[in-house]
């Protein structure tokens, strides 16, 4: 258990520092519509989908790593109270039609993109096997 904290922790500091990036990346654009957010949640839910479908999916792989990654790096990386706090600013500001294009666009590439992601893993999960001489 202390193994999966520390890795949590450590992958919390680098999503962490990985977002900090993004936000300073896309800080011009930020200001009329959440662009680091999409693009930092619509990346999450790609590389999640890619890791569930491929490291997830084999026993090999030791928990603290899955923790380290999943809850750990991409936790930290992906928000969801960064894109609930800008439908609410927007909203507020009554900006509707930018805080809806962001809601169904945050909603549909991240569906999108965790559906992509999945997809690539197990197929890569599957072609790793056949390599290895394993039936499928």
């Amino acid at each position: 258990m202390g193994f999966r904290l520390a890795a949590v922790f450590l992958g919390g500091v680098l999503g962490t520092s990985l977002r900090w990036g993004a936000d300073l990346l896309f800080a011009g654009a930020n200001e009329s519509f959440p662009v680091s957010t999409l693009l930092v949640n619509v990346l999450g839910s790609f590389v999640l989908g890619l890791l569930t479908g491929s490291l997830w999916m084999r026993r090999d792989v030791p928990p603290w790593l899955r923790a380290g990654l999943g809850a750990g790096v991409l936790g930290s990386f992906t928000t969801f109270s960064a894109l609930a706090s800008a439908l609410v600013v927007q909203t507020v500001s009554a900006h509707l039609v930018p805080a809806v294009t962001y809601l169904v666009a945050s909603l549909a590439l991240g569906l999108g993109a965790a559906l992509v992601g999945l997809r690539l893993g197990l197929r890569s999960g599957r072609d790793a096997g056949r390599r290895n001489g394993v039936a499928e």
